[in-house]
C-alpha cells in the first residue's frame, strides 16, 4: 500500500532587533558567554518585563507579508518548564491568542504554477539560553550554560500540515528565509541559529484524508539537513507500517554526521506546559491605524516583483528566481533593467559578473561599487560594437578596481573595438596570407578550421576586432576564393 507523507513545519526566526524583547540587553551573535544578561532576562525576583515595540513591528511586517490576519488584541502567556538554560523556569510566549493567524505562502508546484502552503499562526516569544556540551572544556557528564540568548525576540511561524514531500518542505523553508531577509526582520542564518526549524511528520494511506501518528524532528541545522531528515523519517515510518507495526509518537534528533534520526523523548502534550496568561504583561494591542502604518512601510514583495518582471521584461522564471533571492541584488537588477534595450542581457550580467564578484568575496551588494547606470553603459558599449564582450568584462574589472567610468576604462585599457570595414579587411587579408595551410583546409571542405582563422584575427587585433564584422568579412573572403 502506498503512503503519503503529511508534513508541517514550525520555524523560529530570531528578530533582528538591537535589544531583547523584554529588556535592554543586546542580541549580538558571538558575544562572550553570559555577557548580555540582566536581572530581567535572568528572571530575578522583583523584575518586570517591558515589551520591545520594534519586535512587535517586525512580527506584524512578517504577518502582513504572508497574508495573515493581524489580531488587534493578542495575549502573552507563560510556558512553564524546567531546563538548565531557562533560569526563569518559564518562557514568555503566546498561546491561545497569537498575534497573526491564517496566512499562506506560495511555493512552486512543479508544473509552472504555485501551490499555497497555509500558515496556521505566527506568534511572538522569547528565546531560551543554550547548553554547551563540549568535553574539551568540561567533563564527559557535564555541560555549560550560556544565557546570552535568553529573552532574544523570536517569531514562531507554524504551518498547517500542507506539505507532502521533503522537496516541498525545502521550498517552503527557502521561501520563508527569502521573506524574513527581504523584510529585514531576520538575517535567516540557519548556521548561527537565527533560523531554526522543527518538523512534524506522519504517513497516511495515499488518497485518504486522515492523519497518522506523527513524530517530531529536531536539530536540523541546514536546509538540506531538513530535506534529508524528512526523507529518512519517511523511509523509517514506511518500513514500520509496511511490516504491520505501529509508529510511536516521539521526538527525534537529527544527526547530520550519521545521516540518521535518533529518539529523544516521548512527545509532550501541550497541556504539560501549563500555559496561563502572563500577569506582568497587559494584552498586546495593534490597532488598525498601526497596522496600516506598518503595511504602508512594506517594500514591494518578491512575488509581486517577479510578476512585474515577467510581464514587463519577459524574463525566464529561472532568472527571476536567482535575481529575486536577495533583496539587495533584486533592487540593483530592478534599477538596471529599464536602462538597457535587452533585459535578458542585463540579467545575464548580474547573474554572471555581479554575483560572481559577490560570491568570490562573500560580499553584500552594498559592497559592490559599480552603480546600475555604469553597468548599463558597459552593456550599451558592447551593443553598439564599440567594445567586444570580452573587453566589456575587462572594463567591468577595471571599474571595480579604480571606480572610473566605462568610457574612461575603455580608453585606459586601449580596448576600443575596430569596426571600420577597411581596417578589418586588411586584418583578414593578413591572416589569410599568413595561414595558407589552414585556408586550403577550409577550401577543401574542412570548415572547422574557420574558428582557428577567426582566433588569429582576434589575436592579431589584440581582441579589438568587431567579431560580427570580422566574421562576415572572413566568410566573404574565403568563399570568394573557391
Amino acid at each position: 500500500m502506498p503512503f503519503e507523507p503529511v508534513i508541517g513545519l514550525e520555524v523560529h526566526a530570531q528578530l533582528a532587533t538591537v535589544s531583547k524583547i523584554f529588556c535592554g540587553c543586546g542580541t549580538r551573535f558571538g558575544a562572550e558567554p553570559n555577557s548580555q544578561v540582566c536581572p530581567v532576562c535572568l528572571g530575578l525576583p522583583g523584575t518586570l518585563p517591558v515589551l520591545n515595540k520594534k519586535a512587535v513591528e517586525f512580527a506584524v511586517r512578517m504577518g502582513l507579508a504572508v497574508h495573515c490576519r493581524i489580531k488587534e488584541k493578542s495575549i502573552f502567556a507563560r510556558k512553564n518548564y524546567f531546563y538548565p538554560d531557562l533560569p526563569k523556569g518559564y518562557q514568555i510566549s503566546q498561546y491561545e491568542e497569537p498575534l497573526c493567524e491564517d496566512g499562506w505562502v506560495g511555493i512552486p508546484d512543479g508544473n509552472g504554477g504555485v501551490r499555497k502552503i497555509r500558515i496556521h499562526r505566527i506568534h511572538l516569544e522569547e528565546d531560551a539560553g543554550k547548553s554547551v556540551h563540549d568535553e574539551v572544556y568540561v567533563g564527559e557528564n557535564e555541560s555549560l550554560v550560556d544565557v546570552n540568548r535568553c529573552g532574544t525576540p523570536l517569531i514562531e511561524i507554524v504551518s498547517e500540515p500542507d506539505m507532502h514531500s521533503p522537496q516541498e518542505a525545502y521550498e517552503y523553508l527557502t521561501k520563508l528565509r527569502q521573506m524574513v531577509r527581504w523584510l529585514g526582520v531576520c538575517d535567516g542564518n540557519m548556521e548561527e541559529g537565527s533560523l531554526r526549524c522543527d518538523a512534524n511528520i506522519s504517513l497516511r494511506p495515499a488518497g485518504t484524508e486522515g492523519l497518522g501518528v506523527k513524530t517530531e524532528l529536531k536539530n536540523m541545522n541546514t536546509f538540506r539537513g531538513v530535506e534529508k531528515a524528512l526523507a529518512f523519517e519517511i523511509a523509517r515510518q514506511t518500513r514500520i507500517l509496511e511490516s504491520g507495526g505501529k509508529v510511536v509518537q516521539q521526538t527525534l534528533l537529527w544527526d547530520e554526521a550519521a545521516d540518521e534520526a535518533r529518539p529523544m523523548r516521548s512527545k509532550e502534550e501541550a497541556h504539560d506546559y501549563r500555559y496561563f496568561p502572563d500577569p506582568d504583561l497587559p494584552p498586546l494591542v495593534v490597532d488598525a491605524a498601526w497596522q496600516a502604518e506598518i503595511a504602508a512601510s512594506l517594500p514591494e514583495l518578491p512575488d509581486a516583483r517577479a510578476g512585474r518582471w515577467r510581464s514587463a521584461y519577459d524574463l525566464p522564471d529561472y532568472d527571476i528566481r536567482v535575481l529575486n533571492e536577495d533583496r539587495g541584488v533584486s533592487d540593483y537588477t530592478d534599477a538596471l533593467l529599464p536602462l538597457v534595450p535587452d533585459p535578458k542581457k542585463a540579467a545575464n550580467w548580474v547573474m554572471g559578473e555581479v554575483l560572481r564578484f559577490l560570491n568570490e568575496r562573500k560580499a553584500d551588494i552594498r559592497d559592490f561599487s559599480v552603480p546600475p547606470e555604469a553597468l548599463a553603459e558597459v552593456i550599451r558599449l558592447i551593443d553598439a560594437g564599440e567594445i567586444s564582450t570580452s573587453s566589456g568584462k575587462k572594463v567591468f574589472e577595471e571599474m571595480l578596481g579604480s571606480g572610473i567610468s566605462p568610457r574612461a576604462a575603455v580608453e585606459k585599457l586601449g580596448l576600443s573595438q575596430v569596426s571600420d570595414a577597411g581596417a578589418l579587411e586588411s586584418l583578414v587579408d593578413r591572416v589569410i596570407a599568413e595561414n595558407s595551410p589552414e585556408v586550403q583546409k577550409y577550401l577543401d571542405g574542412k570548415h572547422q578550421v574557420f574558428g582557428f582563422l577567426m582566433g588569429r584575427v582576434m589575436q592579431v587585433s589584440k581582441g579589438k576586432a568587431n567579431p560580427a564584422i570580422a566574421t562576415e568579412t572572413m566568410k566573404r573572403k574565403l568563399e570568394g576564393m573557391k
